[in-house]
This record gives C-alpha cells, sequence and structure tokens, in this order.
C-alpha cells in the first residue's frame, strides 16, 4: 500500500526517535491484532449461525455488495485519511473488520478448522518473519515494492480471468504467485510504516498507527487465504 498521500512534516525530535518509532509500531501491530479478532469472530459467529448461513444462502447477491463496501472503505480509509479523525479512521477500520469477517466466514464451513488453525500459525510465523526482516533491514525495498504492486495488479487480472477459465492449474499458479507477492509486501509495508513512524509528529501518530494496521492486516489476511489454498484440508474430504 502506498503513503505517498500522507504527508507528514519531519519535526522528529532524534534524541527521542527509536522509542517514538517503536510506539507506533505497538500501535500498528495492536490494532492489526484486534482487527484480525473481530474478523475471526464474526466469521465464526456467521459460520455457526443457521439464519446467517441461510440469508446468504438465498441472497448470494449480497456478497458483492459487501465486496464493493470492502473496496469503499479501504479506498476512503487511505485517501481520506488526512481529513479524517483519528477516532473516525479507527472506527471506519473496524468496520472494514467486521465487514471482511462477512465476507470469509464461508471457509469455516469450506475447510476443517484443524486445517485452518494449522494454516493461521504458518501464515503468523511468515508474517512475522518478513515483518522482522522489512522493520530491521537497512536495504531500501522501494523498488521491489513497486514491482510487487506491479504483479499484485497482474495477479488480480489473471484472477478475474480464471473465474470464467475455471483452470485448476493457473489456480495452483496464482495461489503460489499470491503467497510470494503478499510475503514480499509485508516487509516493504513494514519499512514503509517506520519511514512513516521516523516523520510522524505526535498528532499524527493515531492515524499512522490506523493507516499502517490496515495495510499489514490486508496483507496477512491475504497471505492467510492464499496459503489456505495448500494447507487447507476440505470438510468434505
Amino acid at each position: 500500500m502506498s503513503y505517498n498521500s500522507y504527508n507528514l512534516p519531519n519535526s522528529m525530535d532524534n534524541t527521542s526517535l527509536d522509542v517514538r518509532v517503536t510506539g507506533v509500531m505497538k500501535r500498528v501491530y495492536l490494532k492489526m491484532t484486534l482487527g484480525m479478532l473481530v474478523t475471526a469472530l464474526v466469521s465464526y459467529w456467521c459460520a455457526t449461525s443457521s439464519a446467517v448461513i441461510g440469508f446468504f444462502a438465498a441472497h448470494s447477491a449480497v456478497m458483492w455488495v459487501l465486496l464493493l463496501v470492502e473496496l469503499g472503505l479501504v479506498m476512503g480509509i487511505t485517501a481520506g485519511i488526512n481529513k479524517l479523525s483519528s477516532p473516525a479512521a479507527t472506527g471506519l477500520f473496524y468496520l472494514f473488520a467486521v465487514v471482511n469477517g462477512l465476507m470469509l466466514f464461508p471457509i469455516f464451513m469450506v475447510y476443517t478448522h484443524t486445517s485452518i488453525a494449522k494454516t493461521f500459525f504458518i501464515t503468523a510465523g511468515t508474517f512475522g518473519a518478513m515483518s522482522i526482516f522489512g522493520y530491521t533491514t537497512k536495504q531500501d525495498l522501494t523498488k521491489f515494492g513497486t514491482y510487487l504492486i506491479m504483479a499484485l495488479f497482474g495477479l488480480i487480472i489473471v484472477s478475474v480471468i480464471n473465474i470464467f477459465t475455471k483452470s485448476s492449474g493457473l489456480e495452483w499458479i496464482i495461489s503460489g504467485v499470491g503467497v510470494l507477492i503478499f510475503i514480499g509486501l509485508t516487509a516493504w509495508d513494514t519499512q514503509q510504516i517506520r519511514r512513516m513512524a521516523e516523520m510522524a509528529p505526535a498528532e499524527s501518530t493515531g492515524k499512522l498507527a490506523t493507516i499502517g494496521a490496515l495495510s499489514l492486516y490486508l496483507d496477512f489476511i491475504n497471505l492467510f487465504l492464499y496459503l489456505l489454498r495448500f494447507f487447507g484440508n476440505s470438510n468434505n474430504d
């Protein structure tokens, strides 16, 4: 995710730089974790509610509406972060987590709970390693981020095409490439967030924590979904 639209003056006191950056990153990871918890709880509740399952079965088009709402929330938060208050941005982030939970609840019906848990821990380990790398590396990942964003757009286009072609071979390739892209984006986004934290004045750290949490949340969720295609066991097996 690009942070170019989030303009923050470089007014950091060098003597407290490390403390401030650490504080921002803690808020980022806390919000991200709470967002994923909200998503997980909403998804699990929906998957265990016969009324919810029946509603979505009878109104399948609602999923497309939720997808549009998700896209609108992501664009609204990222494009309007400078105009939104910190509480408003945080509220929209958690609303996005709820909507995403509604979108993802079918995975609890398709895959066994054991394989979902296994994939989650694999994702958490991979995500954690790459986020630490992005935070600590001295290498500039900017050019890699540009390539990854381009690759992501290409992946989306190919995925849309495969909706109509329904190629199982292409589906596996898409999943493999998706894993690699979001592994890379995790490191790149973490480095971008740290750089923004180094420049952010105290009054802007709340918004930065929200936009950073959203970015890493998206990286984690997408990495999890692509890995689930490899490690998930169907309930029908």
